[in-house]
């Protein structure tokens, strides 16, 4: 009876190697540290010869069996066949997509695009064992010449992604992504950033898996999920905060005019937790345990996100509002209910009349706010309270 995906799973190692057969020639070998590699055992010419064809899971039970069909065919034809070729980037490509990005993003549509539109073209034919960072960095510059430098950066993250995953499964030992610092791709000016879908999600993992206070997480969280001014949330009291509604005083408001602000599922959850941590505090974000009758000052988030090795072109705090207002606008909200949402006056004539609170539209939209970007953390299956 041949092997299953199942049973092969269920092999361990042992104190010496050992095989087991699927039939046919085709066995796979287990060593005693837990590698499993793929063997085909034929006779030519009166001798009996072995060779290797992949190690597993990099070579999956199907692939192995073709490559068996493959090898048949040439002896029956009387040809030598040699060693199967190692693995091409394009191969392990596809593995990474169908194992990987398809089973963890929900919109896997743009990581097929840089796939078949730039990497695979120019890389994809290539052993993965003799990819070096000079083909990669070949591929960021073609980008970079015409003027992508954001999408250049999103092609040296998706390597190192798939060499990562590539180490993981033992098919190299090294990632020739790491050496190209995204700093020297992608720089972009504050005030034209707002980070993509992708970013969004790299900064909150990147940002909860830091060693940084647990409540300046939640806090650089909730600036962009409710869209609020970091000092607006530096300087707020429990007593300002009721339930789903967070109401901010004039005095603490940029404009000087108070602020509503309409709490998601998401945003309620994390008061609670910073409502934890706080203790008997009336600040909402402490200084420390002994001093908790005052707030942290202002550029304290801002150390703290300065400590963190992101892989995505600098950012600021403040980059957080525009990134949801871009976005929101391409969602389709209307212009008027994001710019209260910011506190923003409307300018012009507009402003003049205009002086709907826009509260059912402004709920609704910070809703599926918090619900958009909870999806993005969790297309890699992350579980919010499990990070420290």
């Amino acid at each position: 009876m041949g092997l299953t995906s199942t049973g092969i799973k269920a092999l361990k190692p042992k104190d010496k190697k050992y095989r087991v057969t699927d039939g046919q020639g085709l066995m796979l070998e287990i060593s005693p540290s837990g590698k499993k590699r793929w063997l085909y055992r034929f006779t030519q010419n009166g001798k009996r010869k072995t060779l290797t064809i992949g190690h597993y899971p990099a070579v999956s039970l199907s692939e192995a069996r073709k490559a068996r069909i493959e090898l048949e065919g040439l002896i029956q034809k009387g040809l030598s066949p040699k060693k199967k070729k190692l693995i091409t980037l394009k191969e392990f490509g596809e593995n990474y997509y169908n194992n990987i990005v398809i089973k963890d993003r929900k919109k896997p549509e743009h990581i097929r695009r840089y796939l078949l539109r730039d990497i695979y073209p120019a890389l994809g034919d290539k052993e993965i064992t003799k990819i070096t960072t000079e083909d990669i960095l070949a591929i960021i510059e073609v980008k970079k010449k015409k003027g992508s430098d954001a999408v250049a950066l999103q092609l040296r993250n998706l390597m190192k992604r798939i060499f990562e995953y590539a180490i993981s499964q033992q098919l190299v030992t090294h990632n020739p992504a790491l050496a190209i610092a995204p700093k020297y791709i992608f720089k972009s000016k504050s005030r034209d950033r707002a980070l993509s879908p992708d970013e969004i999600r790299s900064y909150l993992l990147t940002l909860y898996q830091s060693n940084i206070t647990r409540s300046h997480k939640l806090a650089l969280h909730l600036i962009l999920i409710t869209l609020v001014r970091k000092g607006e949330l530096v300087n707020a009291r429990w007593k300002d905060i009721n339930s789903d509604i967070w109401q901010i005083p004039k005095e603490n408001s940029k404009n000087g005019l108070p602020h509503t602000v309409y709490l998601s599922t998401h945003a309620v959850r994390l008061f609670d937790e910073l409502k934890k941590i706080a203790g008997n505090s009336e600040w909402v974000l402490p200084s420390n345990h002994y001093q908790l009758n005052q707030s942290i000052a202002e550029a304290t988030l801002n150390r703290s996100l300065s400590t963190i090795n992101f892989e995505i072109p600098r950012f600021t705090i403040h980059d957080s509002r525009r990134t949801a207002s871009t976005l929101l606008h391409e969602a389709g909200f209307s212009s008027d209910v994001i710019e209260k949402s910011l506190n923003h006056q409307i300018k012009g004539i507009r402003g003049v009349y205009n002086k709907a609170e826009y509260a059912d539209q402004r709920k609704e939209m910070l809703q599926f706010w918090g619900d958009y970007v909870h999806d993005l953390m969790n297309e890699q299956k992350v579980i919010l309270a499990n990070f420290g």
